[in-house]
């Protein structure tokens, strides 16, 4: 005789939807990654060049304010109430306004607002490329290597992985407890700063002018979280140990970066010569970057930097100017772009691969 029951009884309940599983993923990760002391001081340290960039804004409008911008005929008859915050607004406008609307008349409103204009991007750019890009380094240094290492050394995901909860599930909560870290560190600063600097600009219509601005700051964090995101989650996925996974992640930033160095100084040396130098006299642009740090991370350095697609670092920021509009040759993009995307998409895989592996077990 059949047995029609033995026991089973069909689940009628209702699934949470898989954005579900993703916040509390994400909550969860945030809770314990925010219980560390270094942590906390490290975003507090990553505000604190929010306070300089702020006061390089009001500098330059103050400038503005009193005329210093002006024509020679405009600024007389405006009088001499001038003060020493104006005058650095004007070395500001003179460093980092240079090559606005030449065609347009020194003085006038196009010339000022061209100036404005690629004046606050290059301090946004600055501000995004120098310090917070260091800044967030460090940060993700402390977050992201336990993140999963920490999951496989306690065997969490038998925890995990007996709940609706998949392994894109997974690895989008894990994105997003460091997506929001980058943001705190990088964006929220940046749309900051743009707000502070339509406040102490002398019209808020100067907000219609620059508009765009805030958008390319979102999609210069993009650029800079997507790659650094995906490439520390895949550093913690390979190993239980999170001190492996810290120091692959510092380790390649700066085996990068002095690779990067290398190169270009080696170019520098090779360029001194004078048969190439004289063949790069009609394009100074073919010339490798000749500037400081600060000078390359707001675009006043016109040099091809042809060694930054080795290193995350400066290829990301050279994503970021082309973003803002700073670096427009395609010859210095494209290879940034392509090694951001391999490195990304490496990264993908690693960690589905690395992932997907308790299951398989």
């Amino acid at each position: 005789m059949p047995l029609h029951d033995v026991g089973y009884r069909a689940w009628r309940g209702r699934l949470q939807p898989p954005w579900a599983a993703v916040g509390a993923i994400a909550v969860t990760g945030l809770k314990l990654a925010w219980k560390s002391r270094w942590l906390r001081r490290a975003l507090l340290l990553a505000w604190s060049p929010t306070l300089f960039f702020a006061a390089s804004f009001f500098a330059f409008e103050q400038a503005v304010d009193e005329g210093r911008l002006t024509s020679l005929t405009e600024r007389a008859t405006r009088g001499g109430d001038l003060d020493g915050v104006g005058i650095l607004g004007t070395i500001l406008a003179n460093t980092l306004g240079r090559g606005a609307a030449p065609a347009a008349i020194p003085g006038d409103a196009a010339h000022l607002s061209a100036t404005r204009r690629l004046v606050w991007t290059r301090l946004l750019l600055t501000f995004m490329r120098a310090p917070q890009a260091v800044l967030l380094a460090v940060v993700i240094g402390l977050v992201a290597p336990a993140l999963i290492s920490g999951d496989l050394r306690a065997k969490a995901w038998l925890v995990y992985f007996t709940r609706p909860v998949g392994r894109t599930e997974y690895i989008l909560g894990k994105l997003a407890v460091l997506g929001a870290i980058v943001t705190v560190i990088t964006l929220l600063p940046a749309l900051a700063l743009w707000f502070a600097a339509v406040l102490v600009s002398p019209s808020v219509l100067v907000a219609a002018e620059t508009w765009d601005l805030p958008v390319r700051a979102v999609a210069a964090s993009a650029a800079l979280a997507i790659p650094t995101v995906l490439l520390a989650l895949a550093f913690s996925s390979l190993t239980a140990e999170s001190r492996i996974a810290s120091f692959a992640w510092f380790a390649t930033w700066a085996a990068c970066w002095i690779a990067h160095s290398a190169l270009n100084t080696a170019d520098l040396v090779a360029a001194s010569e004078d048969a190439v130098v004289a063949a790069a006299d009609a394009d100074p642009a073919v010339l490798p970057p000749r500037g400081g740090w600060i000078m390359r991370a707001a675009g006043l350095d016109g040099g091809l930097d042809r060694w930054a697609w080795l290193s995350p670092y400066h290829a990301v920021g050279v994503v970021q100017a082309w973003i803002f509009g700073i670096e427009t040759r395609p010859r210095a993009v494209l290879p940034a772009v392509v090694s951001l995307a391999a490195v990304s998409l490496t990264a993908v895989g690693v960690l589905a691969w690395r992932v997907g592996a308790p299951a398989r077990a």
